[in-house]
């Protein structure tokens, strides 16, 4: 029995991975929506991608490999594109090396294989990085992937896309940061891996660092609000370093950063999970971008004066004829009464049309059959 490593193009563009023992039914499946999860609401899907071996582990360990991989790598996967791969997973302070290297004269193009379409990908990624102001969320030494999945999640909520992991305690790529992203698939599969928080900023001219406690290190501290402001009317890359679950950033952490975020919060209890650090700092940078506000509908304008009279006229001759006012020398009362009820809210026109409505079908009801 053979065991085949897959992947699908979405609808959406984003790729899934997955593996098994019949490929062909499988694809069949994910084609007819038959499998709940992530590739039943992105259909049509395209196989783009695969592979056989010989053990299911074999299998699944090239999914998990694949799943961990960036956009660029899983791209160059679909082409064969075997020296785009190996480029890319050469560590980032590496590639600075060589292009340091490159820019002193030492055009060593021979044993560089960072190939055309890869230098080209980096020229594009620095220009867009030199004009976005949008902060590098690293999250160092997370302990669970569900964490991790849970922060690309408030990342995405919120219109941040750029995640580095400082030696994950589980390794990376983890299978259980998927799940807990609920579709925030790009972050996860864009997040690059470094050994240090010193090579995770390597290429940030600010550098934030998230804590409660100061640690014994002595920095300007700001508040998320402050930090955002800063960081939009910033030029350069900026950092923001996120600590492990269980005791959060090491003082060693803390002194890598320029200055330090700290969430006003109860001193009684001062404690955030990690996604809920993240989803903080992240909105605060949101409330300056042109996010959309799906909830937020635009308010009809408010119905004329003549409009609301015409209402209250109308609401007033139905209970004159029904005898509501009385006694009588009540009237003058309870008239002014109904009237500052009713023009109490903001009535728009077609409120003020729809309650005419009702008022005339209840003055002349329908004849039903």
């Amino acid at each position: 029995m053979t065991f085949a490593t897959y992947m699908l193009r979405c609808s959406d563009g984003s790729f899934y991975i997955g593996h098994s023992d019949d490929l062909e039914t499988r694809i069949a499946q994910h084609h007819a929506g038959a499998l709940p999860g992530y590739t039943h609401d992105r259909r049509p899907l395209d196989l783009v991608w695969s592979e056989s071996f010989g053990t299911r582990e074999e299998a699944l360990m090239a999914e998990r490999q694949i799943k961990g991989w960036s956009r660029v790598k899983k791209e160059a996967l679909i082409r064969s594109d075997w020296a785009t791969i190996s480029a890319a997973a050469i560590p980032p302070s590496e590639r600075e090396a060589r292009a340091l290297r490159l820019r002193s004269g030492r055009t060593d193009e021979g044993d560089d294989p960072l190939s055309n379409s890869v230098r080209a990908e980096r020229s594009r990624s620095t220009a867009a990085h030199a004009s976005n102001a949008a902060p590098i969320i690293v999250l160092v030494r997370p302990q669970l992937g569900e964490n991790i999945g849970k922060a690309a999640r408030a990342m995405l909520n919120f219109g941040l896309t750029e995640m580095r992991l400082v030696a994950p305690r589980d390794g990376w790529p983890n299978p259980q940061a998927a799940p807990a992203a609920s579709g925030a698939d790009r972050v996860l599969d864009e997040a690059v891996v470094y050994d240090s928080v010193a090579d995770a900023v390597a290429d940030c001219a600010h550098v934030y660092a998230t804590t409660v406690r100061r640690r014994g290190v002595t920095k300007p501290v700001v508040t998320p609000d402050e930090a955002a402001a800063e960081i939009h009317a910033a030029s350069g890359r900026t950092a923001i370093l996120f600590g492990p679950e269980r005791a959060g950033l090491e003082t060693d952490d803390v002194a890598v950063a320029r200055k330090i975020v700290t969430v006003p919060i109860n001193p009684e209890f001062g404690s955030l999970n990690l996604a809920q650090a993240v989803i903080l700092v992240a909105y605060e940078w949101s409330k300056r971008q042109a996010l959309a506000q799906p909830s937020v509908t635009e308010i009809e304008p408010p119905a004329t004066q003549f409009e609301l009279d015409g209402m209250i006229a109308q609401l007033d001759t139905m209970l004159d004829a029904a005898g509501y006012f009385f006694p009588p020398d009540r009237r003058v009362t309870t008239t002014r009464m109904l009237r500052t009820l009713l023009t109490k809210p903001s009535w728009s026109s077609q409120e003020v049309r729809t309650v005419r409505g009702v008022l005339t079908t209840l003055a002349k009801p329908y004849p039903r059959d």
